[in-house]
């Protein structure tokens, strides 16, 4: 079979090291259905091919691996002492593949090797025994081989990136022709920004980037980039609006109205209280959603504001101020 470690062989067919040996068979059954070479395109099928035959090869050991085991949990018995010609002969193991041939002959998969003599079997996985590590060796070359990703930007706004949005996306990509050459090939494809996410989230479609010949396709990333907000501006979840409050109004009451990424109006109003320089108030739960937060769950929005002071003032108006303020703590 080729010595190769235990946990490659589960790993290629997607079971538990403890896996039953029903649980290894329903595997290899429904990843030999979807790996088998005549159900690809020419495109694909060297890749197949390399993957079915890892998989039958993986499928091979562990059943050998599990008959071997229960051949020696359970060996036959003549008055007390085993009987090794009987393990010789492969008892155990004989009982387990007839089972086996059982199960193969009735169509329940699409090819198993050592184990089906009754029927032809696809000449990529033939003498699976002799070209395991040939096997291997090209299911190595396209499972870890990988074109590098493809990234692209995707700018938002904070009135998408608020509310969430589908944005479609036109890029340009490598794709390998029949003819083994590379060629530039446009692609346009619909991604989905939810509530909350903040800038550097990514989408990922898979197989959607770059092609190289010999390896799998690589993946199309779409970083969110944020577009600059001429009144808002983003802070984690929390939004933060500035405005200037003449010295007047910060002294004698203000409002101030606007409306939030939703469209919706908001007023505050500052009227018994003295507004100071760089004063903030906090307004609860109007920020930004919280991604992947409960539902509903949103964070603050901070209004920061700023006094604007005069620049000159008459000898009038500072004895005026004077005598108003001199009685202010």
């Amino acid at each position: 079979m080729g010595n190769r470690p235990q946990d490659l062989y589960y790993e290629i067919l997607h079971v538990a090291k403890d896996a039953s040996p029903q649980g290894v068979r329903a595997a290899y059954k429904s990843l030999a259905r979807q790996w088998h070479p005549d159900k690809h395109p020419p495109a694909s099928r060297p890749e197949a091919e390399a993957r079915f035959k890892a998989i039958t090869e993986a499928y091979e050991a562990l059943l050998d691996q599990q008959e071997n085991r229960a051949a020696s949990a359970a060996p036959a018995r003549d008055g007390g002492r085993c009987r090794p010609a009987e393990k010789d002969r492969g008892g155990g193991a004989a009982v387990a593949r007839a089972q086996t041939e059982k199960t193969v002959a009735a169509g329940s998969a699409p090819c198993t090797p050592a184990r089906e003599p009754a029927k032809k079997v696809y000449s990529s996985c033939s003498n699976v025994a002799g070209g395991g590590r040939r096997a291997f060796a090209e299911f190595s070359s396209y499972v870890v081989r990988k074109a590098p990703p493809l990234e692209r930007k995707v700018e938002c706004t904070l009135e998408e990136l608020c509310s969430g949005c589908k944005k479609e996306v036109r890029y340009t990509r490598d794709v390998v022709a029949k003819n083994g050459l590379i060629t530039k090939k446009e692609v346009t494809q619909t991604i989905r920004v939810k509530p909350g996410w903040r800038k550097g989230a990514t989408v990922t479609l898979e197989g959607m980037g770059d092609e190289r010949p010999g390896c799998l396709a690589g993946d199309a990333v779409f970083v969110v980039s944020e577009k600059r907000h001429k009144r808002f501006k983003r802070l984690g979840d929390d939004l933060v609006l500035r405005a200037q409050v003449p010295l007047v109004s910060a002294l004698t009451g203000w409002s101030l109205s606007f409306r939030l990424l939703g469209g919706e109006k908001l007023r505050c109003s500052f009227r018994d209280e003295v507004i100071c320089p760089g004063y903030v108030k906090v307004v609860k739960g109007r920020g930004m959603p919280v991604a992947g937060g409960e539902k509903g769950a949103r964070g603050d929005l901070r209004v920061k504001l700023d006094v604007v002071f005069p620049e000159n003032l008459t000898d009038e108006q500072r004895q005026g101020l004077a005598e108003i303020l001199r009685g202010c703590a």
